[in-house]
């Protein structure tokens, strides 16, 4: 038996229509404060990010995925003409490669980048309690 894939849908919007809305017709489906973000207009530096991101996708070959273009802009909006980018996503210390996918439409670029390194606990050091104030050589 043949495994059918489920069809990507936004907000019950499928994919190749998505790639077709206008941003009036995007900003009525994305949340409450992207679409004040949004109707307060695409300032200069996310439209030049779009502006490069193209350049990358009309540039690589048919079937390639597209060179990686950097950014330090972590509170970009996702849309969906930016799906199937590899944008590098600024954290602090380095660009982390990240590859737009339908599912992250809405979202921000900085949801993709973790800022910061999660705590890996180890063994309770001096201080950490009035039992465990010895420890062993």
């Amino acid at each position: 038996k043949k495994r059918a894939f489920r069809k990507f849908t936004f907000r019950g919007i499928e994919l190749d229509k998505l790639l077709d809305l206008t941003n009036d017709e995007l900003m009525d489906l994305v949340t409450a404060r992207c679409r004040r973000r949004m109707s307060r207009g695409l300032k200069r530096k996310p439209m030049a990010l779009i502006k490069r991101l193209r350049q990358a996708k009309k540039d690589a070959p048919p079937g390639e995925k597209p060179k990686g273009i950097k950014t330090h802009l972590r509170d970009m909006i996702i849309v969906p003409e930016m799906i199937g980018s590899i944008i590098g996503i600024y954290n602090g210390k380095q660009f982390c490669g990240v590859e737009m996918k339908p599912e992250m439409i809405g979202m921000y670029l900085g949801e993709f980048a973790i800022t910061y390194k999660p705590v890996k606990h180890g063994r309770p050091g001096v201080g950490a309690s009035t039992m465990n104030k010895f420890i062993p050589l």
